[in-house]
């Protein structure tokens, strides 16, 4: 079973030193314009979530499932996103910038479709 918490409880850990929330319940969670850089997400249930203009700047997002999540111009330099799922993600304008793709699932909407999986 997958432990749920909210935004505000996420958020509070991660100001009070937290840094590992692997496999974490975060499905539709509003993280917008938060700062998790360097925090280890890998597993963790991202669907839906609005992480639009949030830092995560070397976060571990391995194997997580980002279907549909909303990162417009999040910081994501050299975060690990390997075999995440980010079918149908919004990353317009985010920063990829040395962030590991290898493995992940990609189908994004748009002028320029593409599908890597």
């Amino acid at each position: 079973m997958r432990l749920i918490i909210d935004a505000e409880e996420l958020l509070k850990r991660y100001q009070d030193g937290e840094r590992n929330f692997h496999g974490l319940e975060l499905k539709g969670v509003d993280l917008e314009r938060a700062d998790l850089c360097e925090a280890n997400l890998s597993q963790a249930n991202l669907e839906n979530a609005n992480l639009s203009d949030a830092a995560l700047v070397e976060t571990n997002l391995e194997n997580a499932n980002l279907i549909s999540a909303h990162l417009k111009r999040a910081g994501l330099d050299e975060a690990n996103l390997t075999k995440a799922n980010l079918m149908y993600a919004n990353l317009r304008s985010a920063n990829l910038t040395k962030a590991k793709l290898h493995g992940a699932c990609l189908y994004l909407l748009g002028r320029s479709r593409f599908k890597f999986c």
